[in-house]
């Protein structure tokens, strides 16, 4: 699952990233050898999980002042959290000095660790995850590994663009019969990662015009449903096509919708136009005007370079993006 995440993430023109992992079994080891009271481990959990977002000195005031800890157990527990570094490099550290002693839940989590840093090297992710004792994701479902992808580039303060863990007991509080069906799981941060494309393209001056080809606007009253006739039979013909779906829209609003999207044409018509059977063809680029039949409407619109698009997904913007990142990645590492 983390190299799924890992592998959609590289494939999105978001930036650098970095995955960082955890395991809930060992933040509970280090709470109860730290000398935390069992019930407080939750609260003391989401304090932990402010670590990237306040300093250390912050979060240390919220466990003793709110939370109620000593300041010997705070600092016996930030001996712990701050340790971060390459995977399996940070587990031979911290099996090498014997910093969890003989604590079983923490051998538990260790050895849990030490069989999923190797599948992720096999599986060439490795160089994508970072081992991070202060990762606590406040979600009490958690039951293992633990995970959230954060950006390293510097250029973008949205939090994580992805997360997920182990849930051993979740669905099987659904179950019916009770029984536990163990989990792991991620989920991306869609909204988040939209954003940030968003800015980089904007950066980039690559926002992607509209991928519609063709506004439908009319003018004069009660003529939605000759918008919607015209605008199917241009997607019959594979023709990406829009109308108004407002029943009497003013034509200068559906033009001034048709020029902030850079829509290439219109397809405009009135009453008077109906009557012939005919539209105009408003070429927006152009600036001209053409007055045509509507049974050759496809035809003189594919004439004068209308895209015809197959169904699918339209990827030359994500193309275009990860292009310009590369190109700009390559001028910094030559100096230029």
């Amino acid at each position: 699952v983390i190299s799924v995440a890992a592998e959609i993430l590289s494939e999105l023109p978001v930036g650098t990233f970095l995955i960082k992992l955890n395991h809930r079994k060992l933040l509970d080891a280090i709470f109860d050898i730290s000398g935390v009271p069992v019930e407080k481990f939750r609260p003391i959990c989401s304090a932990v999980d402010k670590l990237d977002k306040l300093a250390w000195a912050e979060v240390k005031a919220e466990m003793v002042e709110e939370k109620g800890l000593s300041a010997e157990v705070a600092d016996k527990i930030g001996s712990f959290v701050l340790f971060n570094g390459q995977p399996q490099e940070l587990w031979e550290r911290l099996t090498a000095d014997a910093v969890f002693g003989d604590h079983s839940l923490a051998a538990a989590a260790m050895a849990d660790l030490k069989t999923l840093f190797a599948y992720l090297a096999a599986m060439n992710t490795l160089q994508h995850v970072s081992f991070d004792l202060s990762l606590a994701r406040g979600l009490d479902y958690y039951t293992g590994v633990i995970y959230e992808a954060v950006l390293t580039d510097g250029t973008s303060q949205v939090g994580s663009i992805a997360a997920g863990g182990r849930y051993d007991n979740l669905v099987g509080m659904f179950s019916a019969a009770g029984v536990q069906t163990p989990c792991v799981g991620v989920s991306i941060g869609i909204e988040r990662v939209f954003t940030i494309m968003e800015k980089k393209a904007e950066q980039l001056n690559i926002l992607q015009s509209s991928n519609i080809q063709v506004y439908v606007a009319s003018i004069g009253s009660d003529l939605i449903c000759e918008r919607m006739r015209v605008a199917q039979s241009l997607w019959a013909a594979n023709i990406a096509s829009e109308y108004s779906h407002l029943d009497n829209p003013k034509f200068k609003k559906q033009l001034d919708e048709a020029l902030e999207r850079g829509i290439p044409f219109m397809v405009v018509f009135g009453p008077e136009e109906l009557e012939k059977g005919a539209v105009k063809v408003k070429n927006m680029s152009l600036k001209t005007e053409q007055e045509v039949v509507i049974d050759e409407l496809v035809a003189v619109l594919l004439q004068q370079g209308c895209v015809s698009l197959s169904a699918g997904v339209d990827v030359s913007f994500i193309t275009a993006m990860k292009a310009s990142s590369l190109n700009i990645e390559v001028k910094e590492k030559d100096g230029k």
